[in-house]
């Protein structure tokens, strides 16, 4: 029976001798490639911090310890060690089975969820004041990877530790790589702390020296005094974390999980904060994913034996996806104009930014995990007569909101936001659906908000709002757009202006972006179950509304429908109510969108649809059942 089949029932990591705890390790790895080549996910993070997570749940018991990851993207494996390496770990990120992140709900192991960069020092602060306050006895621990230091928010909570408890440790898994390579300052003094080559070389001989001599936590003890002592001079910089009250260990093998445990239990038994700094590979014990980390960071099914992804459908052949659609084009914006700039918060390959970034790199800015940051630089760049376009996933940009109100839309800057993943990450779930933007930037003033509905429409929303000099927001869906071809030379839109797409009679049905096709199949069902023709409408733009032409459906049609791919509380189909509220009009009005709860995780955006009442078949038979109220009370 292999010692990672008894996680579930008896066995104890605490009793493992090193040469168990390295044949767990390469179970559990084992484990994590052949689930995740069925399902994707987060595999490459994941395989480097398997000796970590042995090491926490070694030292430490959960729930009464508490861990926070960063992201929590690279949980899988505290997932496996607590009761969830079953069919839960089977079915991972697919309906019924595990998320792929942290979720309170899921397991008492599980004290914090999350799925954005950033939170994980801030919350830990918080379960160790509160810890503090209530008198009890446990420890709390959390993992950072080093591109979390790139998110203004961890700095924050680190200006914060010294004077808000006494004991916290902090834990930084370096592996040099957040999504795409770690850029900017603090990655350069991890890398001067890592590299320096006199420091590590006396690092080596006296970690060789040590070993040799008993004394369990005091050998630990002299280690951290001697590198406190050294790597000032050899570094030729002060150490940011003793600066802040912190006490540093490190940086140490993160793969050797006997020394792991040695270390663990010397910040255990430490009265006062401490931060370990580790050294991972990212893919560790895969190969393909060491050679890939950017693709194996998150990736979708794959074949274990070469890492080519499987198709999780049918391929479509010469089908763009929309964020290529977005980089390719932008690339001819750049080249044309020396003033458009791309910008992203770490997402250049999944933003399709990479384009930018290899054929006009000047013009391409990664600013790291800093979404404000992003913001904040577009509107600099803007005072100074730039074209800045910030490629910033949907619910990413929901940590800018500030920022966006403040910086750029107060001053009417002149920044294009292109909101790529608008709609559902399915299998990340609710942290990474990108269901909330229509309802967050519709409510500020000075902002224009489009969706296309096509890849030749994105274009011409593109170079209509890098013509238009206020704050512009695109916003598209994750994955492969229609395969319309695109004009040589893209158009300028009418600000406001809706496309009727066909022209029919009592129902007028006002859909948005990747919703058009979906109106279209409904409009075909509702003329086959009630013989009417109904007019569908790209309507192009949420904000603002094209005004005549809904007035003139509101005179004309009894019923007019709204339809989207955000949610239902705030959005596209609020704005048409507000506006027809003003209007002296008896039409009715029926708003189809995401209804008002967290949508989770799940196998398909098809499934999920489905799951909440929003199939073809779904809202067709819902506008066929209000239809029939219309027509009985008019």
């Amino acid at each position: 029976m292999s010692l990672l089949s008894k996680i579930n029932s008896s066995l104890d990591l605490k009793d493992l001798s090193s040469a168990e705890r390295q044949q767990l390790a390469k179970e559990i790895r084992n484990r994590l490639i052949e689930v995740t080549s069925k399902n994707g996910g987060h595999i490459g993070p994941n395989l480097g911090v398997v000796e970590l997570t042995i090491a926490l749940h070694t030292v430490f018991e959960t729930p009464k310890d508490s861990f926070t990851f960063d992201v929590s993207h690279q949980g899988y494996v505290h997932k496996m060690l607590t009761g969830r390496n079953g069919v839960d770990f089977e079915k991972i990120r697919q309906t019924n089975g595990c998320s792929g992140f942290l979720n309170r709900a899921e397991s008492v192991h599980d004290s914090y969820g999350a799925g954005h960069a950033g939170t994980a020092l801030s919350a830990a602060l918080g379960m160790a004041s509160a810890r503090d306050m209530a008198g009890k006895d446990c420890d709390v621990v959390a993992v950072l990877g080093d591109a979390a230091f790139t998110c203004g928010i961890t700095l924050e909570a680190m200006n914060n530790i010294s004077s808000h408890t006494k004991k916290l440790i902090l834990i930084i898994n370096d592996n040099k790589w957040s999504i795409a390579k770690n850029v900017g300052a603090i990655s350069r003094y991890f890398n001067d702390l890592i590299t320096n080559p006199l420091y590590n070389r006396f690092h080596l001989n006296m970690e060789s020296f040590l070993k040799k001599i008993p004394g369990g936590s005091k050998v630990i003890e002299m280690v951290s005094r001697w590198k406190v002592q050294t790597k000032d001079f050899f570094v030729k910089r002060s150490s940011l974390f003793e600066k802040l009250g912190l006490r540093y260990l490190g940086p140490i093998d993160g793969h050797n999980v006997d020394d792991l445990v040695k270390y663990l239990q010397f910040c255990k038994q430490s009265p006062n904060s401490v931060v370990l700094h580790i050294n991972t590979v990212k893919g560790k014990g895969y190969d393909v994913a060491i050679k890939n980390p950017e693709k194996f960071h998150g990736c979708s099914p794959f074949d274990i034996a070469t890492g080519q992804s499987k198709p999780t459908v049918p391929p479509v052949p010469n089908i763009p996806k929309w964020q290529d659609i977005f980089g390719k084009a932008l690339v001819q914006f750049a080249k044309n104009d020396s003033k458009v700039v791309g910008i992203t918060a770490a997402m250049p390959s999944g933003t399709g930014l990479d384009h930018l970034e290899k054929e006009v790199p000047k013009q391409f800015f990664d600013v790291g995990i800093a979404e404000e940051h992003a913001v904040l630089f577009a509107a600099g760049l803007a005072t100074q007569g730039f074209h800045p376009v910030c490629a910033i996933y949907s619910t990413f940009l929901q940590r800018a909101f500030d920022p966006i109100i403040h910086d750029v839309c107060l001053q009417n800057l002149p920044v294009l936001f292109c909101l790529d993943r608008a709609g559902l990450s399915p299998n990340d779930g609710a942290t990474h659906h990108g269901l909330f933007d229509i309802a967050y930037l519709r409510l500020v003033p000075n902002t224009i908000i489009a969706q296309p509905k096509d890849d030749d429409e994105l274009v011409d929303l593109m170079n209509t709002g890098l013509l238009t000099k206020r704050p512009f927001f695109i916003r598209y869906p994750r994955g492969s757009a229609l395969g319309v071809k695109i004009k040589d030379v893209p158009k300028k839109i009418n600000i406001g202006e809706a496309e009727v797409i066909e022209e029919g009679k009592e129902i007028a049905l006002w859909s948005l972006g990747n919703m058009v096709e979906e109106a279209k199949k409904i409009a075909k069902e509702i003329k086959r179950l009630i013989g009417i023709k109904i007019t569908v409408v790209n309507a192009r733009f949420v904000k603002p509304l094209d005004e005549s032409l809904l007035r003139k459906h509101s005179e004309n049609h009894q019923l007019i429908i709204s339809l989207e791919d955000g949610t239902e509380k705030g959005g596209f189909g609020s704005g048409i109510s507000e506006y027809l509220q003003t209007q002296k009009t008896v039409t009715r009005l029926l708003i189809i969108g995401w209804p008002d709860h967290f949508i989770d995780h799940g196998n398909s955006v098809s499934q999920l649809r489905s799951e909440n009442q929003l199939s073809t078949q779904q809202i067709t038979n819902r506008i066929q059942k209000f239809w029939n109220k219309v027509i009985s009370t008019s």
